[in-house]
């Protein structure tokens, strides 16, 4: 047996299997390429999903990580620290508005915070959240309460979140279900999970328009879209559109969990003593992480390097011209590849044996969202690859 199925033989005896049992076992990383118990190298375009934004074992990280961990590893949040206190003020100024953050370990966590900031903030007089169809806001029973995929929201339902799901990109519809008895609309920019869907340009202005219009408030999940991942610090700030509350996780970190909820404006006041709580959120740890993450992408002028590399990536696809590729979605260094028919199992595997690990995120779609330091050579070496890669899958399809 080699190495990887020792392990994967270890992992299916004793971890739940919730993922199935995963086919490569990494050992590890650096910049943009890991390598598995078995010696065979990678590059990486999936990232953790959105999630190491520097790549592996960066020196920034690397550095910010073992000085925090010599000097203070957890406080709780009894106590305050400098790191924590640091990240929430960079955050602010990214968005360039009041407000205040709650620090949590993870997408779901900020978006809990998020719901029972709605919730203090509107009563009970308006019990309803507006969220679209084919969204992903969390598996925890109120994120999932709010993600309209009905395969895994279904099993664990009944929830005590009313939710009015909109057919995602519809400006009417969304307008339509957004009435007085709403307490927020909850959307991504882009939607991750349902395969990288842009919102049709001047879709998130009309949903602040709709909140607006009918005392709601606007929360936008970026937990995969934001820091950097499509050019700009938060996708939002290309439509000029500000929600009331944001939520972050996934890149913020660059490997380490955290994630933030941010209320803006008046939002920020919206929870109060008592209200909620996380024994790890606003790690030290995490945080000096974060922040290493922060400074590293505005030294390097790492956003005008994901917007360049992500369309020089995009282009090259759409210009192999291979049947099995009908276009390419997103923005920035997130991308989906959409593909004819259900072949994107067979993509990613084909793209795995090739050295390549990409993600099959829907049945048609194949997503990328490698490190945001990927260089033009390394994304080169993968579309010289891709046509390769698209005629052994559309063998295995």
């Amino acid at each position: 047996m080699t190495a990887t199925e020792l392990l994967q033989d270890r992992y299916a005896a004793t971890v739940m299997l919730t993922y199935g049992v995963p086919p490569v076992a990494l050992a590890r990383g650096s910049g943009c390429t890991v390598w598995d118990v078995d010696g065979n190298a990678y590059l990486d375009l999936v990232g953790g999903i959105a999630v190491s934004s520097l790549g592996h074992a960066h020196p920034a990280i690397v550095a910010a990580v073992t000085r925090q961990v010599s000097t203070l590893v957890h406080t709780s949040n009894l106590y305050l620290h400098e790191r924590q206190v640091e990240l929430a003020e960079r955050l602010l100024e990214l968005l360039g508005s009041d407000g205040r953050v709650f620090l949590a370990n993870s997408g779901a966590e900020a978006n809990e915070a998020a719901i029972k900031l709605v919730r203090r903030r509107q009563g009970p007089d308006r019990p309803v959240f507006v969220a679209a169809e084919h969204s992903f806001h969390g598996r925890t029973m109120g994120a999932l309460s709010l993600t309209g995929k009905d395969s895994i929201r279904e099993p664990f339902a009944p929830f005590g979140t009313q939710v009015r799901f909109v057919p995602y990109g519809d400006p009417a519809a969304l307008a339509e279900a957004v009435g007085p008895d709403c307490a927020a609309v909850v959307l991504e920019p882009c939607l991750g999970e349902g395969g990288v869907v842009p919102a049709p340009p001047g879709y998130l202005a009309a949903a602040r328009a709709a909140c607006d219009a009918a005392g709601a408030l606007l929360v936008l999940d970026e937990v995969q879209s934001g820091i950097g991942r499509t050019g700009h610090w938060f996708a939002h700030q290309q439509e000029g559109v500000l929600p009331d509350v944001l939520t972050l996780a996934k890149g913020l970190g660059g490997g380490l969990p955290i994630g933030a909820c941010v209320g803006i404006g008046p939002s920020g006041s919206g929870l109060a003593k008592g209200d909620h709580g996380s024994t790890f959120g606003g790690n030290p740890v995490a945080c000096a992480a974060a922040l290493a993450v922060l400074d590293t992408i505005e030294r390097d002028g790492l956003l005008g390097h994901v917007g360049k590399v992500g369309d020089q990536l995009a282009a090259a696809i759409e210009a192999l011209g291979h049947p099995l590729v009908t276009g390419v979605r997103g923005s920035g260094l997130w991308r989906a590849i959409a593909l004819r028919g259900n072949a994107a199992a067979a993509v990613e595997a084909a793209a795995r044996s090739a050295g390549f690990l990409v993600n099959a995120v829907q049945p048609d779609a194949i997503r990328l969202a490698p490190p945001l330091i990927l260089t033009e050579a390394e994304a080169e070496s993968f579309t010289a690859a891709l046509p390769g890669i698209l005629d052994s899958a559309s063998v295995l399809a």
